[in-house]
């Protein structure tokens, strides 16, 4: 097989110019595309910057509905300042940067429920 990556991961959203505001507004995401599909649907791609793997805005699957993505992974070189920011732009982060053997993490939301988890280094003894 010659698979190298990920590509793109479909989120389900409920609005998707609500979403691509949060995601490029309010994460810092990037708009990569967005076009019509259709007179009722739009493609809407946003990804971190520089990043390989993208995220596509879909309200078009059935056994998607909005909100109902959990544990997708971001990851932030510093994880406190990336939550104080989110804070700042209120976004709720209810428990707080989280300390775990494998790493810190803190548990956002986005506007439709999908459940984010942003991830950074462990700290080193």
């Amino acid at each position: 097989m010659t698979i190298t990556h990920i590509d793109v991961v479909s989120l389900p959203v409920s609005d998707q110019e609500r979403a691509r505001d949060f995601y490029v507004g309010t994460l810092g995401f990037e708009l990569v595309r967005q076009n019509k599909m259709g007179p009722a649907q739009q493609w809407i791609q946003v990804a971190p910057k520089g990043a390989q793997t993208s995220i596509t805005l879909v309200t078009w699957f059935d056994t998607m509905p909005a909100g109902s993505l959990q544990g997708l992974v971001l990851h932030a070189d510093d994880i406190d300042a990336e939550v104080t920011a989110l804070t700042a732009k209120g976004v709720q982060v209810p428990d707080g940067v989280q300390d775990a053997p494998w790493g810190r993490y803190a548990v956002f939301t986005d506007p439709d429920g999908n459940r984010l988890v942003l991830q950074g280094r462990p700290v080193r003894a």
